[in-house]
């Protein structure tokens, strides 16, 4: 899928009006939110929220002036993109202990005129959406067409449906999971404690020029494999060696995945804070939508359609993890779509695989509609006539299904070829002894999946589509078999 960019963006920056009350009963006040706003102007129901990962940003599409690459989800964020900021109002946000313009533990502390640092409340993903939510009804947003992230982004995203149920009609959860699992935690523990016990943390208090590089850099080296997937390492890297052809039979680097590591070492350490690595890692582990160790318990309140993708070679956040949101909602009656996603990037394909990407939550969020695929001149004929008269309607304009319609043009029954066929048999003579009076029908802007899902539980094969009484089309189980067939 191809489509234009949002071009030259800026950060914006509200200050939220009322304290935020934590979860850990901490109340943080003065609290910023950075944020992005990309395509149409905000209006009830066309407002879509972005969640980023752990190390992402509120710029999640177009360029800032000055800089090489565009936002991190700019392949999926743009006019006739899944996220189409000609038909929607995307909305991207720094989350709170964030250091890319939300308030975080490198902010300044208002009482004490110097960077939180460890004084920063302790923040959980419960907190986060929390601020999300504030900040969006002081811009006068009271309701969201969606909410859509990865990773840590569908934590949130996940999140949303629970603390404010109904305000998104529809919720994107990419690569992630309901809680995290004794693996996640460790990966965290292990990459705090690399910051705090490089001497240069000063039990967090480190001043911006000398903080713990190398502790963050030892934290994203680690970090980093897990986003990748042993496919894709050795497709990228292999045995090769780095610069040389022979082995030196020592400790430098020498492998080429070794100097790729400590390149995204180096260069992560230049745009993040370590004390909000600490904070951030610290919200994952603590993140658990289960209630009485059920996830579908935790999830019962939850009121929106719901898309699941997992990416198959993801061992950080691995399908059957995706699986098990989808059973929950399942096992509730909930509305929900899910794909495992085929890609050797590993836990990276939700910020790689833009086709998939964009094909998969571009028809979850515009799906096509009844009116996109329907027959819009169907032939019908008056409830008066004849059955010979329908025989030969159906046999001039080729069609299976003729909607029966009363004088005034409103429906009023539907008959069918295996109708006239029996009533050959049986020496019927008028349509109304023949035809089908409670006609199921649909609408267009009815979705597909709706329309289908009527097809396939009334194993019927023929809906007439209706407005204000007229018959305006007709959709046939073959019109939407095609579809599935071009897709």
């Amino acid at each position: 899928m191809t489509g234009g960019s949002v071009g030259d963006v800026v950060t914006r920056y509200h200050t939220l009006r009322s304290p935020l009350h934590l979860e850990s009963g901490a109340v943080l006040g003065n609290v910023v939110i950075a944020y992005e706003q990309y395509g149409c102007s905000p209006a009830p129901g066309n407002t879509i929220l972005v969640c980023h990962a752990l190390s992402g940003d509120a710029h999640a599409a177009g360029m800032h002036k000055g800089d090489k690459h565009p936002g991190w989800w700019d392949g999926v964020i743009g006019p006739g993109k899944a996220l189409d900021t000609d038909r929607y109002c995307v909305i991207a946000t720094n989350v709170i202990g964030g250091c890319k313009g939300s308030t975080g533990p490198a902010s300044i502390n208002p009482e004490t005129k110097l960077p939180y640092g460890p004084d920063f409340p302790v923040i959980t993903i419960r907190d986060m959406v929390a601020a999300q939510h504030s900040f969006l009804t002081e811009l006068g947003i009271h309701d969201l067409y969606a909410v859509v992230g990865g990773s840590m982004g569908g934590m949130q995203s996940l999140q949303w449906s629970v603390e404010y149920p109904g305000f998104a009609r529809r919720i994107v959860v990419i690569a992630a999971a309901g809680y995290s699992t004794p693996m996640h935690i460790a990966f965290g523990a292990v990459g705090r404690a690399a910051i705090m016990t490089d001497p240069a943390w000063k039990g967090g208090r480190y001043p911006m020029d000398e903080k713990p590089d190398h502790g963050l850099s030892l934290a994203r080296m680690m970090a980093h494999i897990t986003y990748l997937s042993d496919q894709s390492m050795h497709k990228k890297f292999g045995r090769r060696l780095q610069e040389k052809t022979e082995y030196g039979y020592g400790f430098e680097t020498e492998f080429s995945v070794e100097s790729y590591l400590k390149h995204q070492g180096r260069s992560f350490v230049q745009r993040f804070d370590p004390n909000s690595y600490l904070y951030i890692t610290k919200a994952i582990d603590y993140y658990d939508l289960t209630r009485n160790g059920s996830l579908a318990e935790g999830l019962e309140g939850a009121d929106a359609k719901f898309l699941i993708l997992s990416v198959s070679t993801d061992w950080l956040y691995p399908p059957y993890l995706s699986e098990e949101i989808v059973m929950a909602l399942n096992s509730l009656g909930k509305d929900v779509q899910y794909t495992e996603v085929m890609s050797g990037f590993g836990h990276d394909g939700f910020l790689l695989e833009d086709d998939q990407m964009n094909y998969l939550i571009g028809r979850f969020l515009t799906p096509l509609t009844v009116e996109d695929i329907m027959n819009r001149d169907p032939p019908t004929i008056c409830g008066c006539a004849t059955i010979r008269a329908a025989a030969a309607t159906m046999i001039e304009r080729e069609v299976n299904h003729l909607p029966v319609l009363h004088t005034d043009g409103t429906l009023c029954g539907i008959v069918t070829s295996w109708d006239i066929a029996k009533a050959v048999a049986g020496e019927h003579v008028k349509l109304d002894e023949i035809m089908t009076k409670d006609v199921l029908s649909v609408s267009s802007n009815d979705t597909l999946r709706d329309a289908a899902r009527i097809l396939d539980q009334h194993h019927i094969s023929a809906l007439p589509v209706v407005t204000g009484g007229k018959v305006v089309g007709m959709l046939t189980s073959e019109q939407l078999s095609n579809i599935v067939e071009r897709r």
